[in-house]
């Protein structure tokens, strides 16, 4: 079990080399290309989750001032709208066994550079909370100095000091907020004009876009399988999960401390304030359902998984009140031999046929979309800008070999 509340780990660099004037050497054309351009680049961000968000930030951050760029973001429900958005928002880098998950330090660093990012475009007299920050082994003793009421099975608890929970619709609504300061910003300051659009609108078929933009990437989370170019196509499995929502109300106990911290074990507590927090999660297999709404059977067939879990580690969860449920739509990648990795990369070739656009695949994320997002949207990002798949790791874009 662990104790969320780390030291920033060393990060191999990554540097994209492309310049003010757009070079293009794709692997997926039968040839190589190479020309100049002087018009603004055209990119489509397919959702608006922490994959579309953060390759948004990142194409602006990448492009240099001098290159002229034009951003759509078409997502049908809008910021944050579909698993993202009800994520319980615990970051940190490890599995369930306490190990650090592949390329966890260039992960987590470039998460945490973009929470600050987010957190730095919202106004001073912003009201609520978007990070909420506070690995050693500790006893019983020490856990329930920082967690009041905590129960430890084995008498004992990783304590993570750095990690952070975050509230997931707020920080994405900053992050887009960055990504419009960020665009003004470049645009002010230099040659080429930067325009980043968000759109409400669904998107039928990916090809529709052909002809319209350079490139376009797919940041559709579990939605992906739903695009006719996709369907079938991608080795990723589903699986729905509700949060509980609860409140500790104002005649029960005390209220839990300010800088408390939030608890991983069978059923993960994160806590939002003195008396609210959310519980999670349930995981639902083959679920096709993605509607954040749960139903009050739903609600009570979670309650009657994640209460005995909770209560196992936190028994004081008895006098808390439940008081909603929200759930979202995992897309669950396949295990490899460097554990379940998102899948990345040019998809031309898995679509069929040749186009002038080039289309990305960025999803895949499952339960860890929060921990990859930063660092693997600054990694697409740059490949999408330099045309050249072989900026991404071979072991995010591997997946393409698996046969469907």
């Amino acid at each position: 079990m662990a104790v969320s509340h780390w030291k920033s780990l060393p990060v191999a660099h990554n540097l994209c080399c492309c310049s003010a004037l757009h070079t293009t050497t794709t692997r997926t054309t039968s040839s190589t290309t190479l020309f100049l351009s002087q018009r603004p680049l055209r990119y489509a961000v397919v959702g608006a989750g922490f994959a579309g968000l953060s390759v948004a930030w990142h194409l602006l951050n990448s492009s240099g001032k001098d290159l002229g760029l034009h951003i759509d973001i078409y997502d049908e429900v809008g910021i944050g709208g579909g698993a993202s958005g009800v994520s319980g928002g615990l970051l940190h880098p490890y599995s369930p066994k306490g190990k650090l998950l592949w390329r966890g330090a260039e992960c987590w660093n470039e998460c945490l550079k973009l929470l600050s990012i987010a957190e730095a475009a919202v106004p001073q007299n912003f009201n609520g909370f978007i990070v909420r920050r506070r690995i050693e082994t500790i006893d019983q003793d020490a856990a329930q100095n920082l967690t009041p009421n905590l129960c430890l099975p084995f008498n004992s608890a990783f304590y993570m000091p750095e990690a952070v929970n975050i509230h997931p619709q707020r920080y994405l609504q900053a992050l887009f907020l960055a990504c419009e300061n960020l665009g003004k910003e470049l645009s002010n300051s230099g040659f080429g004009v930067k325009e980043l659009c968000l759109h409400k609108k669904s998107i039928h078929k990916l090809l529709d876009f052909e002809g319209e933009y350079d490139a376009v990437v797919v940041c559709l989370g579990a939605k992906a399988d739903l695009l006719p170019e996709l369907s079938g196509r991608l080795p990723l499995r589903t699986c729905r999960g509700v949060i509980a929502h609860l409140q500790l109300p104002d005649d029960k106990g005390e209220d839990y401390p300010d800088h408390g911290a939030s608890i991983l074990s069978d059923a993960w507590l994160a806590f939002q304030g003195p008396r609210s927090l959310y519980m999670g999660s349930t995981w639902e297999w083959k679920s096709r359902n993605s509607s954040p709404n749960v139903s009050a059977d739903e609600s009570s067939t979670a309650l009657q998984e994640l209460l005995p879990k909770a209560n196992v580690i936190y028994p004081a969860i008895k006098d808390w009140t439940f008081t909603g449920a929200k759930a979202g739509l995992r897309a669950m990648p396949p295990l490899t031999p460097h554990g379940s990795l998102p899948l990345l990369g040019c998809i031309n070739d898995v679509i069929g046929g040749n186009y002038a656009c080039n289309f990305w695949l960025f999803g895949g994320l499952g339960s860890r979309g929060l921990l990859y997002h930063g660092w693997l949207g600054k990694l697409i990002a740059q490949a999408m800008l330099c045309s050249n798949e072989d900026m991404i790791p071979t072991e995010l874009t591997s997946w393409k070999k698996i046969k469907q």
